[in-house]
């Protein structure tokens, strides 16, 4: 017995792997993007700020030591922080109360946790490639208009992420100087830091460092983060859930957890593990799960699989899990002594990194948008429905029509590949006795002979009509056999074959 769990321990530490200085590096990187980013995506909800900066401690870590994609990193999301708003309100919650908060991020790690263990993550399988990648291409749209208002001082209007983005080129008059140009001066200086193959890993925190002490310097008037709120000099403390909001809160909690595995179901392709293992994403699930199980405990937001910081994670050079653990570390000592520091990062500077991080995730997409186009027509437009819908509707709304345009787009491309044929004896040779040849189904059935064909496919009653009109007429066929195999998915074949057979079978009799 102590042997076996000693085994299970070394497999455990095994699969953590060893942290290595670039981890250190990017851990440092995410968590200071953790300070600013997470603070505005819960105030933009109407959260407490300081919930959305908690929510980058306990489930950055919990979720990276235990989730199955190694570089993921499990957060707030804007589009987490403004689901979980929308249920609140719905259910006549306060969104700034402490166990408000804290019964929702529990419930909604419940619900992941249980989809995890039910192994519903196998759904996921059946999205297909093309809504993924319009789902994901719409996502780091989001993150882009998320954070123009921060890299201009503009803030576009509409809900519609496609109209912000086109309305906010309009109003490039109103755009602030200051802060354009601060923005500017950081994703120049990451650029220049970019270029030098060695300062690749620490490129983000090079721009964020200079730029911030140059905006300290000069004195440049533009917005930071102690303007959002104050960053207190504590961990985050444990709190109640409110266990009288469970019964208003049961069908909110799965719509938040369904965005937020939504959103880290698009990390996996994104990002593959750097050690070659192998995602899973049950186990993602169940990740998630037990990060928002703890993390509500302790002042968290709902948290999921982040596309935007787990691109921080991996530009500032991300190698093993240990990026995120150190990222949610590095967080809580960088709140706990320099938490007055942190306030002076300008919120341009952060908006100018997250534009470029988005701005790689959709380059990153570029051969996925390809290969869809030049797949089929109805992939491209199950692409860009799914698309235009990521950047119209809210999110939950956007998965439920993905996954219907993924089960339609399944469903005709299975009754395209039904087929019928028919099969002939090929002229007996030593070398191969028996076999057969397959041919275009004859136009009639001939008189006297027998005429075996073979059907394959999905019995969908989509495809039959075309089936229907390959079976050899039947007029006039007076001592003709005809020999009918079925090979359909599921094994028995749906009620309208069987009904199509019986007509047919009618015809032939008489």
């Amino acid at each position: 017995m102590k042997q076996t769990v000693t085994s299970r321990a070394r497999r455990a530490l095994a699969r953590l792997g060893r942290p290595r200085t670039s981890d250190v590096t990017s851990g440092a990187v995410t968590g200071l993007f953790s300070i600013p980013e997470g603070m505005a995506y819960a105030s933009i909800a109407g959260f407490n700020p300081v919930a959305g900066l908690y929510a980058g401690v306990v489930p950055a870590v919990v979720g990276s030591l235990t989730s199955r994609t190694v570089l993921m990193v499990t957060t707030l999301t804007s589009a987490i922080a403004l689901t979980s708003q929308s249920v609140l309100a719905d259910a006549g919650l306060d969104a700034k109360d402490a166990g408000n908060v804290a019964v929702l991020t529990v419930m909604v790690g419940a619900v992941m946790l249980l989809m995890g263990v039910l192994r519903l993550g196998a759904v996921m399988s059946f999205v297909s490639n093309a809504v993924m990648t319009g789902f994901s291409a719409g996502i780091a749209l989001q993150i882009i208009t998320g954070v123009l208002k921060d890299a201009t001082g503009y803030r576009p209007h509409g809900h519609n992420k496609l109209y912000q983005l086109f309305d906010w080129l309009a109003h490039v008059g109103d755009w602030k100087g200051a802060t354009t140009a601060v923005a500017a001066v950081t994703v120049a200086l990451w650029a220049a830091a970019r270029a030098a193959k060695r300062l690749q890993p620490v490129a983000l925190l090079i721009a964020m460092v200079l730029t911030s002490a140059g905006v300290a310097l000069l004195a440049t008037d533009v917005e930071l983060v102690k303007d959002i709120a104050a960053i207190p000099a504590a961990l985050p403390s444990f709190t109640a859930p409110d266990l009288s909001a469970v019964p208003h809160l049961i069908g909110g909690a799965f719509s938040v957890a369904l965005v937020a595995l939504a959103q880290a179901a698009g990390i996996a392709p994104s990002m593959p593990n750097p050690d070659g293992t192998r995602s899973d994403v049950n186990g993602d699930f169940r990740s998630q799960g037990y990060a928002n199980l703890t993390g509500g405990l302790f002042q968290a937001m709902p948290s999921g699989g982040s596309l935007s910081r787990t691109g921080v994670a991996v530009s500032a050079g991300a190698r093993t899990r240990w990026a995120g653990v150190v990222s949610g570390v590095f967080l809580a000592l960088v709140v706990l002594v320099a938490g007055s520091l942190a306030e002076r990062i300008p919120m341009p500077v952060i908006g100018g990194l997250i534009l470029v991080v988005g701005g790689e995730l959709i380059w990153g997409k570029r051969h996925d948008i390809l290969l869809v186009l030049h797949t089929s027509r109805m992939s491209s437009a199950a692409m860009v429905l799914t698309f235009l819908a990521t950047t119209q509707l809210p999110l939950q709304q956007a998965i439920v029509l993905g996954t219907v345009l993924s089960l339609l787009l399944y469903c005709a491309q299975a009754a395209r590949q039904a087929k019928l044929v028919a099969l002939r004896r090929m002229p007996e040779r030593a070398e191969a006795p028996g076999q057969w040849e397959t041919t275009q189904p004859p136009a009639a059935l001939t008189p006297g002979t027998v005429t075996v064909l073979d059907y394959a496919g999905s019995s969908f009653f989509a495809e039959l009509p075309r089936i229907e009109n390959q079976l050899p007429a039947v007029d006039g066929a007076r001592g003709a056999v005809l020999v009918l195999t079925v090979r359909a998915l599921p094994d028995v074949p749906s009620s309208a074959m069987l009904k199509l057979l019986g007509r047919y079978a009618t015809r032939l009799h008489d």
